[in-house]
């Protein structure tokens, strides 16, 4: 399985086009839904992702949680997440029935409380 389809591809360009057009102006950000959960099947990690930097589009940004109790708000090259196998030797997926139920900023407050991802 290809782990972004071009709608999320796209989805993600956007956003982070949107986000640096507002930065400029100013100074802020917009607090976006995921577009994509990532996870890891024989692991713990799990990303939601909800844009990609506009001048290099293998930078994404959302809230990253490596399994270590203690998720963050933060990049990730898509490169590596393709790369990345788990225990048994499992790629990264993508989460066929993630729908988001809020911004970006409601599950990293959720993650901080429980220690990981509640998606």
């Amino acid at each position: 399985m290809k782990l972004l389809t071009k709608e999320q591809i796209d989805r993600l360009a956007r956003n982070g086009r949107a986000n640096a057009e507002r930065i400029e102006d100013d100074g802020k950000t917009h607090d976006f839904e995921p577009v994509v959960k990532l996870f890891l099947p024989d692991g713990a990690a799990t990303w939601l992702l909800t844009e990609t930097d506009p001048e290099d589009a293998d930078i994404a940004f959302g809230l990253c949680d490596l399994g270590m109790g203690s998720p963050e708000l933060g990049t990730v090259r898509l490169s590596e997440l393709e790369s990345v196998r788990g225990r048994l030797g499992l790629a990264v997926e993508r989460d066929l029935h993630f729908t988001p139920t809020g911004r970006l900023s409601s599950y990293a407050d959720k993650a901080r409380k429980a220690g990981r991802i509640v998606a």
